[in-house]
């Protein structure tokens, strides 16, 4: 539906008090304003606004061209007086009575063509919608040609009664207009009111109105025989209700979306006139309206669809469905289709229960956009309730849409659109899912060049981690392994990382946190890993012998972090992941068919994590004083410092055993129990820690980069410090 501007035809027309629910209106008429004359012949009642003041005034003088009687009461709005005597020729006229609208209630009128075919009460009845905008705050109410009108008129007793039919003419039995267009007799209405009496004032008005989105043409809203599903006559509500209790929802803020949908909704319309779709299999006995309930018949009708498709019922000839059994002549065949949402709410049934495919039901998650809680998720539940008695899924889980970078809608005019397919033609598609992953769904998700970027940079950091692990992988097998009991704390420290990891993740999978998911293993990766034990193993990695102790941990947790990561990543950059497993075993089944790996429980370690959370926030000041040292071009590496740092003799005291300059990527490194000095570097957030920097007097090794003090030791190797000799000297005696 369109709304477009739209001439009307417009009347004031008296609607004569017969029964008086307040003396002041005795003799009076109601008046009430309508933009659609053709609906009068199927007025059944006028509403009132219970809190609208109202007034009876007494006409006392009128234009020379006015409909208006001197003499005559009549109802309306007080605070449409101005208006209603302006418009209908009113010059003077005096007020008997005020009246709120609530006193209006049991008031009975008479239809202004009394004595010509409609004789029957008019009763005035409470409604929310009348208001004083415009008319004279009465509303004239056809329950056959509006939402509200329909409401008020069932909600009251009333009978809707068939007035247009299908061609938008007069039924037959409409007394003064039977067969004549309803756009053709709105002059004719109008003529006949005023002929009867009625009508106090013609008029027009532009305005906006409903029009079709496809031919363009102006609407109008009649009522018609459709069928229902009883939302209380078996329970259903009940049922739907109770299972939306019982099911998950992500976001948990879709169970109250769709609970109060159930409990306001009414009953569901499911039947539509439209020349295609899937046909309302029923036959309606036309002695009695009753619909044919026979299973042989159903079954019947069923056999012929699978074998042919459900257009046979339009194409067929009624008996053939009907059989021996019954006469096609008795029966009225309904040519009604179902609504499209019913189709969809009927998935459940013909994809988990078909027997084709080895699935179970109810589904474990239904996931679709937000605006689904009144379409998929909502008919599916209804059908599954009323069916089965429960619902057809174990969770639902609801997405918002995808916006453009500024969070408008996408849109060709805009020319905002970003396609999926270029998308990956120009950044892979590993990036795309990179940035479905990251996004958080239970909101809108915007996309665009400058998003893409940013999941572009994030992308090549995880490809740098995972290029650093396998680069380092080379050659490692079994024998090299040492347990984790004789791995240096630093080792230890990151297989503690993977098991909270990995309890982390679990979590965020079954909770469907998929974003948060991922800012866990990229903060893990880039954190954690390549700016502190990847960037701190380096040394070892590059410089220490092969067979040393503390080089062999470190690959033994990169070979445990490869197994990670790469599981780990394989749901969201899965054309990566595939890559750099096969990398490492090419002749193995692809890393989709792996499972994510169960971590050991003795991996935990509280203790240490907790003492190695502190050192990471000494380490945190002592790198801070240095990119100082750096920005001020005093030192050109860290490997160039020696710091000095202020600390307690607790703080100290964690660092027993430990290489400090190794976990610092310094040279040397010391430590104080001293006050720090004044130029000593500090962060807000950490008190106890003061670092003075310090360059170191040594040279550089040209094999390890590092400035010891020790280059030369060796007479073999002058030009090396003693570390890289003893290695160098190592290598050589093994041929390395």
């Amino acid at each position: 539906v369109e709304y477009h501007d739209h001439t009307s035809t417009t009347i004031y027309v008296r609607f004569p008090v017969t029964t008086a629910s307040t003396p002041e209106i005795e003799g009076a008429a109601i008046v009430i304003w309508t933009t659609t004359p053709w609906t009068m012949p199927g007025n059944r009642a006028v509403a009132y606004g219970p809190d609208i003041d109202y007034v009876v005034l007494e006409v006392t003088e009128t234009a020379a061209d006015s409909l208006a009687v001197v003499g005559e009461k009549i109802v309306i709005a007080e605070a449409r007086v101005g208006a209603v005597t302006s418009d209908v020729g009113i010059t003077a006229h005096t007020i008997h009575a005020h009246l709120k609208g609530a006193a209006l209630a049991g008031t009975i009128c008479r239809h202004p063509l009394h004595g010509q075919g409609y004789d029957y009460d008019v009763p005035a009845l409470g409604a929310d919608f009348a208001t004083t905008e415009e008319g004279t705050g009465v509303v004239h109410i056809a329950p056959g040609h509006g939402a509200d009108d329909w409401e008020l008129g069932i909600a009251n007793g009333i009978e809707v009664p068939q007035t247009v039919s299908e061609d938008g003419t007069y039924f037959d039995h409409i007394p003064l207009f039977a067969g004549q267009h309803v756009y053709k007799c709105n002059g004719p209405v109008a003529d006949t009111l005023q002929q009867a009496g009625g009508l106090m004032k013609r008029g027009t008005l532009v305005h906006r109105y409903p029009h079709s989105w496809r031919s363009k043409k102006p609407l109008i809203f009649r009522n018609t025989a459709q069928w229902f599903i009883s939302m209380e006559k078996t329970g259903l509500r009940k049922k739907v209700l109770k299972a939306i209790d019982e099911t998950r929802f992500v976001p948990a803020k879709g169970q109250n979306r769709l609970r109060g949908m159930i409990e306001d909704r009414p009953d569901w319309c499911v039947s539509r006139q439209r020349a295609w779709g899937v046909p309302i299999t029923v036959f309606v006995n036309k002695a009695s309206g009753e619909p044919l309930r026979d299973q042989a018949v159903m079954d019947r009708i069923i056999a012929i669809f699978q074998a042919e498709g459900s257009d046979a019922w339009f194409a067929s000839d009624p008996q053939r469905f009907l059989g021996d059994t019954y006469k096609a002549d008795d029966y009225e065949q309904v040519t009604d289709i179902l609504d499209v949402w019913f189709d969809s709410g009927s998935t459940h049934a013909f994809v988990l229960e078909s027997g084709e495919w080895a699935l179970k039901s109810p589904a474990s998650l239904y996931l679709e956009g937000s605006d689904q809680h009144r379409g998929w998720f909502h008919s599916s539940l209804l059908e599954s309730c009323g069916t089965r008695g429960r619902a057809p899924y174990e969770a639902v889980l609801t997405h918002g849409f995808v916006m453009a970078e500024d969070g408008q809608k996408m849109s060709k005019s805009l020319n905002n659109s970003v396609s999926p397919q270029d998308v990956t033609d120009q950044l892979g598609a590993d990036i795309l899912r990179l940035w479905v992953v990251g996004s958080d769904y239970a909101e809108d998700l915007r996309i665009g060049p400058e998003i893409l970027k940013q999941q572009s940079d994030v992308y090549r950091r995880l490809r740098n981690t995972l290029r650093f692990v396998l680069g380092n992988l080379n050659d490692f097998d079994e024998d090299e392994k040492i347990a984790p009991a004789d791995m240096p704390e630093l080792d230890r420290w990151v297989l503690h990382r993977l098991w909270e990891m990995d309890r982390l993740i679990r979590k965020n999978c079954d909770d469907f946190q998929f974003h948060m998911l991922f800012n866990e293993i990229h903060n893990f990766c880039a954190m954690d890993l390549s700016a502190f034990y990847l960037d701190i193993r380096k040394d070892a990695l590059y410089c220490d012998h092969a067979d040393s102790p503390r080089r062999r941990a470190s690959r033994t947790v990169l070979d445990e972090l490869f197994t990670c990561l790469t599981r780990w990543f394989a749901p969201f950059i899965c054309f990566t992941a595939e890559e750099v497993w096969q990398t490492r075993y090419p002749d193995s089944p692809s890393i989709h068919l792996q499972s994510f790996p169960e971590i050991p429980a003795t991996w935990r370690d509280d203790a240490l994590a907790a003492k190695w959370k502190k050192i990471r926030e000494v380490r945190r000041v002592v790198t801070g004083a240095l990119e100082i040292e750096r920005a001020e071009k005093r030192i050109g590496s860290s490997l160039q410092a020696r710091p000095v740092v202020h600390t307690s003799a607790a703080t100290q005291a964690l660092f027993d055993g430990l290489d400090a300059a190794e976990l610092f990527i310094t040279s040397g490194a010391e430590f104080s129990s001293q006050p720090a000095p004044e130029n000593a570097f500090r962060m807000d957030d950490i008190k106890d820690v003061g670092v003075v920097s310090v360059r170191s007097a040594a040279e550089k090794c040209p094999r390890c980069y590092q400035f010891p003090p020790d280059i030369g030791i060796n007479p073999s190797h002058p030009d090396i410090c003693g570390r890289c000799a003893t290695v160098v000297s190592q290598n050589r005696a093994t041929g390395e």
